[in-house]
Protein backbone atom coordinates (compact mmCIF):
# COMPACT_ATOMS: atom_id res chain seq x y z
CA UNK A 1 0.00 0.00 0.00
CA UNK A 2 1.28 3.38 -0.74
CA UNK A 3 1.25 5.81 1.52
CA UNK A 4 1.80 10.11 1.84
CA UNK A 5 4.66 11.15 4.37
CA UNK A 6 4.61 14.32 6.53
CA UNK A 7 7.79 15.12 8.05
CA UNK A 8 10.84 16.99 7.23
CA UNK A 9 12.06 20.44 7.34
CA UNK A 10 9.67 23.21 8.45
CA UNK A 11 9.18 24.66 5.16
CA UNK A 12 7.93 21.34 3.61
CA UNK A 13 5.84 20.76 6.39
CA UNK A 14 4.05 23.97 5.94
CA UNK A 15 3.61 23.36 1.90
CA UNK A 16 2.30 20.13 2.56
CA UNK A 17 -0.21 21.33 5.47
CA UNK A 18 -1.99 22.88 2.78
CA UNK A 19 -3.73 19.46 1.98
CA UNK A 20 -7.70 18.57 1.02
CA UNK A 21 -10.26 19.47 3.60
CA UNK A 22 -11.69 15.97 3.55
CA UNK A 23 -8.09 14.48 4.15
CA UNK A 24 -7.57 16.76 6.86
CA UNK A 25 -10.74 15.88 8.27
CA UNK A 26 -9.51 11.88 8.19
CA UNK A 27 -6.55 12.78 9.86
CA UNK A 28 -8.37 15.05 12.72
CA UNK A 29 -10.56 11.91 12.90
CA UNK A 30 -7.86 9.39 12.94
CA UNK A 31 -6.41 11.31 16.07
CA UNK A 32 -9.76 11.37 18.12
CA UNK A 33 -9.92 8.04 16.89
CA UNK A 34 -6.30 7.23 18.91
CA UNK A 35 -7.21 9.70 21.69
CA UNK A 36 -10.45 7.55 22.50
CA UNK A 37 -8.09 4.53 23.04
CA UNK A 38 -7.34 3.34 26.98
CA UNK A 39 -3.49 3.62 26.02
CA UNK A 40 -4.43 7.59 26.31
CA UNK A 41 -7.61 8.33 27.25
CA UNK A 42 -6.69 7.38 31.26
CA UNK A 43 -4.17 10.17 30.95
CA UNK A 44 -4.43 13.76 30.62
CA UNK A 45 -0.85 14.80 29.79
CA UNK A 46 -0.47 12.40 26.89
CA UNK A 47 -3.53 13.47 24.84
CA UNK A 48 -2.77 17.32 25.05
CA UNK A 49 0.75 16.63 23.91
CA UNK A 50 0.08 14.77 20.84
CA UNK A 51 -3.29 16.48 20.38
CA UNK A 52 -1.11 20.20 20.14
CA UNK A 53 1.49 18.67 18.04
CA UNK A 54 -0.51 17.39 15.14
CA UNK A 55 -2.93 20.32 15.36
CA UNK A 56 0.09 22.67 14.88
CA UNK A 57 1.44 20.29 11.97
CA UNK A 58 -1.85 20.47 10.29
CA UNK A 59 -2.36 24.17 10.50
CA UNK A 60 1.62 24.45 9.16
CA UNK A 61 2.96 25.80 12.07
CA UNK A 62 5.71 23.39 13.00
CA UNK A 63 8.55 25.85 13.97
CA UNK A 64 7.60 26.82 17.41
CA UNK A 65 7.39 22.45 18.28
CA UNK A 66 10.49 22.89 20.72
CA UNK A 67 11.25 21.30 24.22
CA UNK A 68 10.72 24.84 26.01
CA UNK A 69 7.69 26.12 23.77
CA UNK A 70 5.90 22.84 24.42
CA UNK A 71 6.37 23.10 28.09
CA UNK A 72 5.02 27.23 28.54
CA UNK A 73 2.11 26.13 26.17
CA UNK A 74 1.01 22.44 26.88
CA UNK A 75 2.38 21.92 30.26
CA UNK A 76 1.95 26.04 31.45
CA UNK A 77 5.32 26.01 32.79
CA UNK A 78 6.84 29.47 32.76
CA UNK A 79 8.92 31.11 30.03
CA UNK A 80 12.40 30.87 32.05
CA UNK A 81 11.96 27.20 32.97
CA UNK A 82 14.95 25.12 33.32
CA UNK A 83 14.27 22.22 30.92
CA UNK A 84 16.76 20.12 32.46
CA UNK A 85 15.39 19.99 35.95
CA UNK A 86 12.01 19.94 34.60
CA UNK A 87 11.88 17.21 31.14
CA UNK A 88 8.16 17.16 31.29
CA UNK A 89 8.25 17.38 27.13
CA UNK A 90 10.88 14.77 27.04
CA UNK A 91 9.67 12.18 29.04
CA UNK A 92 5.66 13.16 27.86
CA UNK A 93 7.03 12.61 24.51
CA UNK A 94 8.39 9.32 25.31
CA UNK A 95 5.74 7.66 26.49
CA UNK A 96 3.48 9.32 23.93
CA UNK A 97 5.84 7.02 21.42
CA UNK A 98 5.42 3.95 23.44
CA UNK A 99 1.91 4.67 23.08
CA UNK A 100 1.66 5.50 19.46
CA UNK A 101 3.87 2.28 19.08
CA UNK A 102 1.52 -0.36 21.06
CA UNK A 103 -1.76 1.40 19.18
CA UNK A 104 -0.76 -0.16 15.75
CA UNK A 105 0.91 -3.13 17.20
CA UNK A 106 -2.63 -4.10 17.51
CA UNK A 107 -4.01 -6.12 15.04
CA UNK A 108 -6.71 -4.54 12.32
CA UNK A 109 -4.57 -1.18 12.45
CA UNK A 110 -2.50 -2.02 9.38
CA UNK A 111 -4.87 0.29 7.23
CA UNK A 112 -5.23 3.27 9.29
CA UNK A 113 -4.03 6.39 9.01
CA UNK A 114 -0.54 6.53 10.51
CA UNK A 115 0.41 9.00 13.00
CA UNK A 116 3.98 8.75 14.60
CA UNK A 117 6.69 10.80 16.98
CA UNK A 118 9.97 10.32 15.74
CA UNK A 119 12.77 9.94 17.95
CA UNK A 120 14.41 13.54 18.47
CA UNK A 121 11.77 15.02 17.36
CA UNK A 122 8.38 16.91 17.92
CA UNK A 123 6.63 17.35 14.42
CA UNK A 124 4.73 14.31 14.13
CA UNK A 125 4.96 11.90 10.77
CA UNK A 126 1.74 11.34 8.71
CA UNK A 127 0.85 8.47 6.22
CA UNK A 128 -2.06 8.71 4.74
CA UNK A 129 -2.85 5.54 3.01
CA UNK A 130 -3.29 5.87 -0.96
CA UNK A 131 -7.02 5.22 -1.92
CA UNK A 132 -6.67 1.75 -4.04
CA UNK A 133 -8.99 2.78 -7.31
CA UNK A 134 -8.80 -0.32 -9.48
CA UNK A 135 -7.16 0.65 -12.98
CA UNK A 136 -9.36 1.81 -16.03
CA UNK A 137 -12.33 2.42 -13.62
CA UNK A 138 -14.25 5.86 -13.66
CA UNK A 139 -15.55 7.63 -10.28
CA UNK A 140 -19.17 8.68 -11.09
CA UNK A 141 -20.70 10.92 -8.31
CA UNK A 142 -23.82 9.15 -7.24
CA UNK A 143 -27.01 11.44 -8.44
CA UNK A 144 -29.46 11.62 -5.60
CA UNK A 145 -33.15 10.27 -7.00
CA UNK A 146 -36.27 12.17 -7.87
CA UNK A 147 -38.49 11.46 -5.16
CA UNK A 148 -42.30 11.97 -5.81
CA UNK A 149 -44.69 12.61 -2.90
CA UNK A 150 -48.79 12.52 -3.52
CA UNK A 151 -50.58 15.36 -1.20
CA UNK A 152 -50.87 14.49 2.14
CA UNK A 153 -48.03 12.63 2.23
CA UNK A 154 -45.71 15.00 4.19
CA UNK A 155 -47.20 13.87 8.14
CA UNK A 156 -46.46 9.91 7.50
CA UNK A 157 -43.03 10.67 6.00
CA UNK A 158 -42.10 12.54 9.59
CA UNK A 159 -43.79 9.52 11.04
CA UNK A 160 -41.94 7.04 9.47
CA UNK A 161 -38.63 8.98 10.32
CA UNK A 162 -39.21 8.69 13.89
CA UNK A 163 -38.10 4.87 15.39
CA UNK A 164 -35.03 5.80 13.09
CA UNK A 165 -34.25 9.37 15.29
CA UNK A 166 -34.83 7.04 18.70
CA UNK A 167 -32.59 4.26 17.51
CA UNK A 168 -30.33 7.13 16.52
CA UNK A 169 -30.81 8.55 20.33
CA UNK A 170 -30.52 5.91 21.73
CA UNK A 171 -27.45 4.70 19.99
CA UNK A 172 -25.78 8.06 20.96
CA UNK A 173 -26.35 7.42 24.69
CA UNK A 174 -25.92 3.62 25.14
CA UNK A 175 -22.35 4.32 25.26
CA UNK A 176 -22.50 6.84 28.03
CA UNK A 177 -25.01 3.94 30.08
CA UNK A 178 -22.58 1.28 29.59
CA UNK A 179 -19.79 3.39 30.77
CA UNK A 180 -21.44 4.83 33.50
CA UNK A 181 -18.89 7.45 34.14
CA UNK A 182 -20.54 8.04 37.75
CA UNK A 183 -18.59 4.78 38.77
CA UNK A 184 -15.15 6.07 38.09
CA UNK A 185 -14.82 8.60 40.38
CA UNK A 186 -15.07 6.03 43.03
CA UNK A 187 -13.58 3.24 41.63
CA UNK A 188 -10.51 4.06 43.67
CA UNK A 189 -11.72 4.11 46.90
CA UNK A 190 -14.27 1.01 46.61
CA UNK A 191 -11.28 -0.67 46.00
CA UNK A 192 -9.06 0.49 49.05
CA UNK A 193 -12.20 0.16 51.19
CA UNK A 194 -10.79 -2.78 53.36
CA UNK A 195 -7.98 -0.77 54.33
CA UNK A 196 -9.67 2.65 54.87
CA UNK A 197 -9.85 2.91 58.56
CA UNK A 198 -7.88 0.01 59.58
CA UNK A 199 -6.89 1.23 63.20
CA UNK A 200 -2.77 0.17 62.11
CA UNK A 201 -1.13 2.05 59.22
CA UNK A 202 -1.39 -0.20 55.88
CA UNK A 203 2.40 -2.05 55.64
CA UNK A 204 3.88 -1.57 52.00
CA UNK A 205 6.18 -4.17 51.63
CA UNK A 206 9.00 -4.71 48.93
CA UNK A 207 10.07 -7.30 47.71
CA UNK A 208 14.39 -6.90 47.44
CA UNK A 209 17.28 -8.60 46.25
CA UNK A 210 18.39 -11.84 48.37
CA UNK A 211 20.57 -10.54 51.12
CA UNK A 212 24.60 -11.13 50.14
CA UNK A 213 28.25 -10.22 52.49
CA UNK A 214 31.14 -8.66 51.56
CA UNK A 215 34.43 -8.11 52.33
CA UNK A 216 37.45 -6.22 51.05
CA UNK A 217 40.28 -8.62 49.52
CA UNK A 218 43.57 -6.55 48.03
CA UNK A 219 43.86 -6.99 44.71
CA UNK A 220 47.19 -7.67 42.91
CA UNK A 221 47.33 -4.16 41.64
CA UNK A 222 46.69 -2.58 45.55
CA UNK A 223 43.32 -1.51 44.24
CA UNK A 224 40.34 -3.06 46.63
CA UNK A 225 37.29 -4.94 44.98
CA UNK A 226 33.93 -6.63 46.96
CA UNK A 227 33.69 -10.40 47.12
CA UNK A 228 31.61 -12.59 49.06
CA UNK A 229 32.06 -13.47 52.68
CA UNK A 230 30.45 -15.66 55.09
CA UNK A 231 28.25 -14.35 57.46
CA UNK A 232 29.56 -13.63 61.53
CA UNK A 233 29.15 -15.74 64.06
CA UNK A 234 25.88 -14.06 65.46
CA UNK A 235 24.11 -13.45 61.99
CA UNK A 236 24.54 -9.75 61.91
CA UNK A 237 25.80 -6.98 59.90
CA UNK A 238 27.91 -5.39 62.41
CA UNK A 239 31.10 -5.86 60.88
CA UNK A 240 30.51 -4.59 57.94
CA UNK A 241 31.33 -0.66 56.60
CA UNK A 242 28.03 1.74 56.13
CA UNK A 243 29.56 1.08 51.81
CA UNK A 244 29.65 -2.48 52.73
CA UNK A 245 25.97 -2.69 54.10
CA UNK A 246 24.66 -0.14 51.06
CA UNK A 247 25.85 -2.92 48.66
CA UNK A 248 23.37 -5.39 50.63
CA UNK A 249 20.35 -6.41 49.09
CA UNK A 250 18.61 -5.53 52.34
CA UNK A 251 19.36 -1.96 51.37
CA UNK A 252 18.20 -1.79 47.79
CA UNK A 253 15.07 -1.66 45.59
CA UNK A 254 14.44 -2.14 41.76
CA UNK A 255 13.25 0.60 39.95
CA UNK A 256 10.22 -1.45 39.15
CA UNK A 257 9.20 -1.65 42.69
CA UNK A 258 10.41 1.84 43.56
CA UNK A 259 7.76 2.76 41.08
CA UNK A 260 4.75 1.21 42.75
CA UNK A 261 5.93 1.37 45.62
CA UNK A 262 5.52 5.47 45.07
CA UNK A 263 2.06 5.13 42.89
CA UNK A 264 0.83 2.93 45.77
CA UNK A 265 1.94 5.48 48.84
CA UNK A 266 0.21 8.22 46.86
CA UNK A 267 -2.96 5.96 46.30
CA UNK A 268 -3.20 5.54 50.03
CA UNK A 269 -2.47 8.85 50.70
CA UNK A 270 -5.04 10.64 48.52
CA UNK A 271 -7.44 8.75 50.46
CA UNK A 272 -6.53 9.67 53.81
CA UNK A 273 -4.68 6.20 54.82
CA UNK A 274 -1.29 6.37 56.34
CA UNK A 275 0.92 3.96 55.93
CA UNK A 276 5.11 2.59 56.85
CA UNK A 277 7.46 0.90 54.86
CA UNK A 278 9.29 -2.53 55.28
CA UNK A 279 11.93 -4.36 52.85
CA UNK A 280 10.84 -8.38 52.58
CA UNK A 281 13.69 -9.65 54.06
CA UNK A 282 13.49 -7.18 57.31
CA UNK A 283 9.34 -7.47 57.41
CA UNK A 284 8.48 -10.24 60.13
CA UNK A 285 5.23 -11.92 60.67
CA UNK A 286 4.33 -10.10 63.48
CA UNK A 287 4.08 -7.04 61.07
CA UNK A 288 2.05 -9.13 58.86
CA UNK A 289 -0.49 -9.23 61.51
CA UNK A 290 -0.13 -5.79 62.58
CA UNK A 291 -2.62 -4.42 60.07
CA UNK A 292 -3.46 -4.15 56.30
CA UNK A 293 -0.77 -5.24 54.02
CA UNK A 294 0.28 -4.25 50.20
CA UNK A 295 3.01 -6.79 49.00
CA UNK A 296 4.79 -4.98 46.40
CA UNK A 297 6.67 -7.82 43.45
CA UNK A 298 6.52 -11.89 43.61
CA UNK A 299 9.76 -14.08 43.02
CA UNK A 300 12.00 -11.12 45.07
CA UNK A 301 9.48 -11.06 47.98
CA UNK A 302 8.70 -14.62 49.90
CA UNK A 303 5.16 -13.09 51.41
CA UNK A 304 4.04 -12.77 48.40
CA UNK A 305 4.84 -16.48 47.12
CA UNK A 306 3.55 -18.03 50.89
CA UNK A 307 0.48 -15.64 50.76
CA UNK A 308 -0.71 -16.27 47.71
CA UNK A 309 -0.31 -20.15 47.75
CA UNK A 310 -4.20 -21.02 48.23
CA UNK A 311 -6.08 -19.03 45.86
CA UNK A 312 -7.26 -19.49 42.09
CA UNK A 313 -4.29 -17.58 40.61
CA UNK A 314 -1.30 -18.32 42.11
CA UNK A 315 2.66 -17.72 41.22
CA UNK A 316 4.58 -20.93 39.79
CA UNK A 317 8.19 -21.05 38.72
CA UNK A 318 10.09 -24.33 36.70
CA UNK A 319 13.75 -23.82 36.04
CA UNK A 320 13.33 -20.54 33.38
CA UNK A 321 9.90 -20.64 33.30
CA UNK A 322 7.87 -18.32 35.31
CA UNK A 323 4.09 -18.23 34.68
CA UNK A 324 0.44 -17.26 36.62
CA UNK A 325 -1.30 -20.54 36.87
CA UNK A 326 -4.89 -21.05 36.77
CA UNK A 327 -5.76 -23.60 39.17
CA UNK A 328 -8.97 -24.11 36.95
CA UNK A 329 -6.62 -24.81 33.68
CA UNK A 330 -3.97 -26.36 35.75
CA UNK A 331 -2.03 -27.59 32.50
CA UNK A 332 -2.10 -23.86 30.56
CA UNK A 333 0.98 -22.12 30.67
CA UNK A 334 -0.34 -19.11 28.86
CA UNK A 335 0.59 -16.54 30.98
CA UNK A 336 4.46 -16.81 30.92
CA UNK A 337 7.47 -15.48 30.17
CA UNK A 338 10.97 -17.32 29.65
CA UNK A 339 14.03 -15.78 32.27
CA UNK A 340 16.34 -16.44 29.32
CA UNK A 341 15.03 -14.31 26.53
CA UNK A 342 16.72 -11.24 25.91
CA UNK A 343 15.25 -8.09 28.08
CA UNK A 344 15.14 -6.12 24.76
CA UNK A 345 13.10 -9.33 22.51
CA UNK A 346 11.05 -9.71 25.38
CA UNK A 347 7.33 -8.33 24.67
CA UNK A 348 4.97 -9.37 26.73
CA UNK A 349 4.73 -9.46 31.04
CA UNK A 350 1.81 -10.93 33.56
CA UNK A 351 0.88 -9.59 36.39
CA UNK A 352 -1.13 -10.44 39.50
CA UNK A 353 -3.30 -8.00 41.15
CA UNK A 354 -4.84 -10.05 44.50
CA UNK A 355 -7.37 -8.41 47.55
CA UNK A 356 -8.07 -10.98 49.82
CA UNK A 357 -8.58 -11.76 53.93
CA UNK A 358 -5.82 -13.53 54.36
CA UNK A 359 -6.60 -16.75 56.41
CA UNK A 360 -2.96 -17.05 57.94
CA UNK A 361 -2.25 -13.19 58.84
CA UNK A 362 -6.32 -12.30 59.51
CA UNK A 363 -5.40 -9.15 57.81
CA UNK A 364 -6.37 -7.89 54.50
CA UNK A 365 -3.57 -8.68 51.72
CA UNK A 366 -2.96 -6.27 48.71
CA UNK A 367 -0.71 -8.04 45.98
CA UNK A 368 0.97 -5.96 42.76
CA UNK A 369 3.15 -8.52 41.31
CA UNK A 370 4.54 -9.14 38.37
CA UNK A 371 6.59 -12.42 36.80
CA UNK A 372 8.94 -9.49 36.08
CA UNK A 373 9.72 -5.93 36.82
CA UNK A 374 7.28 -4.64 33.92
CA UNK A 375 4.64 -6.76 35.10
CA UNK A 376 4.58 -5.33 38.62
CA UNK A 377 4.97 -2.09 37.47
CA UNK A 378 1.85 -2.30 35.50
CA UNK A 379 0.09 -3.84 38.63
CA UNK A 380 0.68 -1.05 40.33
CA UNK A 381 -0.22 1.39 37.55
CA UNK A 382 -3.68 -0.50 37.38
CA UNK A 383 -4.70 -0.52 41.10
CA UNK A 384 -4.02 3.06 41.93
CA UNK A 385 -6.09 4.15 38.33
CA UNK A 386 -9.74 4.77 39.32
CA UNK A 387 -10.17 4.36 34.97
CA UNK A 388 -8.56 0.78 34.98
CA UNK A 389 -10.68 0.11 38.37
CA UNK A 390 -13.97 1.19 36.82
CA UNK A 391 -13.22 -0.98 34.58
CA UNK A 392 -13.37 -3.98 37.26
CA UNK A 393 -16.45 -2.35 38.63
CA UNK A 394 -18.33 -2.70 35.85
CA UNK A 395 -18.13 -6.76 35.44
CA UNK A 396 -17.84 -7.04 39.46
CA UNK A 397 -20.84 -7.89 41.72
CA UNK A 398 -22.54 -4.92 43.40
CA UNK A 399 -20.63 -4.93 46.90
CA UNK A 400 -16.76 -5.81 44.99
CA UNK A 401 -15.80 -3.42 47.81
CA UNK A 402 -16.48 -6.00 50.14
CA UNK A 403 -15.43 -9.30 48.58
CA UNK A 404 -11.80 -10.60 47.77
CA UNK A 405 -10.76 -10.76 44.35
CA UNK A 406 -8.24 -11.48 41.82
CA UNK A 407 -7.50 -9.60 38.78
CA UNK A 408 -4.84 -10.64 36.02
CA UNK A 409 -3.27 -8.73 33.92
CA UNK A 410 -0.78 -8.34 30.69
CA UNK A 411 1.52 -5.39 29.57
CA UNK A 412 3.25 -5.00 26.43
CA UNK A 413 6.99 -4.79 26.50
CA UNK A 414 8.66 -2.92 23.88
CA UNK A 415 12.53 -2.35 23.89
CA UNK A 416 12.45 -2.83 27.52
CA UNK A 417 9.83 -0.37 28.40
CA UNK A 418 6.38 -1.50 29.88
CA UNK A 419 2.84 -0.38 28.48
CA UNK A 420 -0.38 0.20 30.05
CA UNK A 421 -2.15 -3.00 31.50
CA UNK A 422 -4.96 -4.75 30.10
CA UNK A 423 -7.24 -6.81 32.17
CA UNK A 424 -7.03 -11.38 30.93
CA UNK A 425 -9.00 -12.84 33.84
CA UNK A 426 -10.94 -11.94 37.23
CA UNK A 427 -12.32 -13.45 40.00
CA UNK A 428 -14.65 -12.73 43.11
CA UNK A 429 -15.53 -14.65 45.94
Amino acid sequence: MHSQTLHGPPEQTRSRSLRPEAEREAIQAQLERMLADPLFRNSKRYPNLLRFLVERTLQGQTDDLKERTLGIEVFERKPDYDTTLDPVVRTTAGEVRKRIAQYYHESGRQNEIRIDLPVGSYVPEIRVPAPEVPTGSIEVSPVPPLVFRAPGTRLRARQAWLPLVIAVLVGACFPLLWSRPWVTGNALRKFWTPVIGASNPVLLCVGQRPNLRFVRPESPSGTQGMAPASASADGSDATLTPEELYLQGSQNLTIPDVTTLTKVAGALQSLGVSYRIRGESVASFADLRDGPVVLIGAFNNDWTIRLTGAQRFTFEQAGNLRWIKDSQNAGSKDWAVNLTTPYLQLNQDYALISRRLDPTTDRMVVVAAGLLGYGTMAAGEFLTNSEYLAAIGRVAPEDWDHKNLQVVITTKVIAGNSGPPRVLATYFW
